[in-house]
């Protein structure tokens, strides 16, 4: 009976060490939030999910969440409803995605800011928004209708690619190639 019960206990113990080497080791390199709080960044995980992209995902990120991830990408879009929804304003947003990026920068994640929303999700609140992170971002893409403006080729960095693409749809393809630039796929 010793014999069993001692058995039992290191296979258990086995399956645990085993678990949690696991969990690090496929602990997602991809962190995603949004900025603004508009559901965009929601679609933009779903296209991942459907990528096999293992993200963690956190609408309000702080900057001590991230460890270890190889990419940040930050959706932009503004909603007042999602701000209140969040309890914040949009000032304390703006500086949360600002803190947010100088951590990735000090940490050496990649920075990819996406406009998913197209037209629709442009005006004065996004706009804030995205005055705030583009020229912060390494790689933009946005989905047609967003950039009609011109804006953020305005105020992006200089040599930072700008991808335009007709719908949330075909993000996959930009995503796939910035993911295995950086080393993800």
């Amino acid at each position: 009976m010793r014999t069993t019960t001692r058995r039992a206990a290191l296979f258990l113990l086995a399956a645990i060490i085993l678990i949690s080497a696991s969990s690090v080791a496929f602990a997602a390199q991809v962190a995603l939030t949004s900025v603004g709080q508009s559901p965009d960044a929601m679609m933009v995980m779903v296209v991942l999910k459907n990528m096999k992209v293992e993200t963690d995902f956190d609408a309000l990120m702080k900057p001590e969440d991230l460890s270890g991830h190889k990419v940040l990408i930050a959706v932009v879009g503004g909603s007042s409803k999602g701000l209140g929804a969040a309890g914040i304003n949009q000032e304390q947003e703006r500086d949360r995605a600002l803190a947010l990026i100088d951590k990735a920068k000090e940490t050496g994640a990649r920075i990819l800011v996406m406009h998913v929303g197209g037209a629709g999700r442009r005006g004065t609140l996004s706009d804030m928004f995205i005055e705030a992170v583009v020229p912060l971002a390494e790689r933009i893409t946005i989905v047609k209708g967003g950039n009609l403006d011109g804006l953020f080729d305005r105020i992006k960095g200089e040599n930072v690619p700008v991808t335009e693409v007709e719908t949330i749809r075909a993000i996959e393809e930009p995503l796939k190639s910035d993911l295995s630039d950086w080393g993800v796929l």
